[in-house]
């Protein structure tokens, strides 16, 4: 059984507020749900799931049963008016049982549509397997991190990184660690997500062309994203194609990040850089490494929002000198480290080096595949993937 790393939180949390829990289909959610009601909550839970008509049912009737202290809503933001329902049963039920919402899509996005919700929920995005939660000591999943500190890197741990690399961190493809499996899960999640997710939400009319458009974006990834050019792609107009990302992204199928902006650096184009939430899609190694990187720094900065209240961001810097670096996270909009991947080259960029000293960076790394490297040289720290991974959540 894998523990995973928000658990704790939201644990402490439903003592005084509903808990939302958003994040990609088949990340983990139920069952990090059903673990919380069988380890904090002596199993007097109930798991209600509105896809299926009895639970959907019970939900709408409004009748609950007075010997469960944990009540699982799962996908209840299909429902229209579900804003407003838990608001009730919150406000009415709030001293005598707690309510855990689960949905695979962003529920932060939907919360926006009104403020009936303020102050009675916590809301946590829960991301796929990484290499720190997988190898870190049970007893150390409660990290903290303080901004502008350089991290901390353990010199010993397991050995999930290429496990991570080749299968991606969704847990049924990660623990079965097949090759069949993987294949089976690529050729069957683009369809789930589109016919048992995004239909029953959104006003999507072509939805076929949503599934080319899946086919077409693990070859855009690391690159900068161009509305544009997949319009011509597509053949589809670029209003249709812009709701179409939109909607993929909502659903944690893929990820953007933009370019850090400052007066420091003159950058020519504002587009994104797309990710996929399950790099294991991507052939090219290099790319998928890349890929694997931009996962694990947005799950440590979406846990230093969700958890510890932080306002972090993931950014990548492009000039118009075309001078670039991967990744920049940023607390409060002030840069605190810059990592560079690389998948064989060891190296320095020398736009790694321009924008630490440009954007007085406190922390500059170059994070490369191969294992048991750990340097300075240039005032980059030059680290193995698996030791700089270890070091993140």
């Amino acid at each position: 059984m894998i523990h995973r790393y928000l658990e704790s939180y939201i644990r402490s949390d439903l003592k005084k507020k509903m808990v939302f829990i958003s994040g990609p289909r088949q990340v983990g959610k139920t069952t990090l749900a059903r673990q919380i009601g069988e380890r904090f909550f002596n199993d007097q839970y109930e798991y209600l799931n509105w896809d299926f008509a009895e639970d959907r049912n019970k939900i709408l009737s409004g009748i609950w049963q007075a010997q469960r202290d944990l009540f699982i809503l799962d996908e209840i933001h299909k429902y229209k008016n579900w804003k407003g329902y838990l608001k009730g049963v919150f406000d009415k039920f709030k001293e005598r049982f707690s309510v855990l919402v689960t949905g695979s899509a962003r529920l932060d996005i939907y919360r926006k549509g009104g403020d009936s919700l303020l102050g009675r929920y916590r809301s946590y995005r829960l991301h796929p397997l990484s290499v720190a939660e997988i190898d870190a000591p049970a007893g150390d999943r409660g990290k903290t991190f303080t901004p502008f500190k350089e991290l901390q890197f353990p010199s010993e741990g397991g050995d999930s990184f290429q496990a991570l690399l080749k299968y991606g961190g969704f847990p049924e493809v990660f623990i079965k660690q097949e090759e069949r499996t993987l294949r089976l899960w690529h050729n069957e999640r683009a369809d789930r997500l589109v016919k048992d997710d995004i239909r029953d939400v959104e006003l999507v009319r072509d939805l076929s062309s949503l599934q080319v458009l899946i086919r077409l974006l693990p070859g855009k990834v690391g690159s900068l994203f161009s509305l544009n050019a997949l319009r011509e792609d597509l053949m589809a107009a670029h209003k249709s194609v812009a709701l179409w990302v939109e909607i993929l992204e909502r659903f944690y199928y893929h990820f953007r990040i933009y370019p850090y902006q400052s007066t420091l650096v003159k950058s020519l184009r504002k587009e994104p850089k797309l990710y996929l939430w399950d790099w294991s899609e991507i052939e090219d190694p290099s790319i998928r490494f890349e890929n694997m990187v931009a996962g694990h720094l947005l799950k440590f900065c979406h846990f230093l929002e969700d958890v510890h209240g932080f306002k972090a961001q993931l950014n990548f810097v492009r000039d118009k000198e075309q001078r670039e670096v991967d990744f920049l996270v940023c607390v409060d909009g002030k840069p605190w480290f810059s990592v560079e991947a690389k998948y064989t080259s060891q190296e320095v960029p020398s736009s790694l080096k321009y924008f630490s000293t440009r954007l007085k960076v406190p922390f500059v790394y170059l994070v490369v595949q191969k294992s048991k490297v750990d340097v300075f040289k240039d005032s980059v720290r030059i680290l193995s993937a698996d030791k700089f991974l270890r070091g993140l959540v």
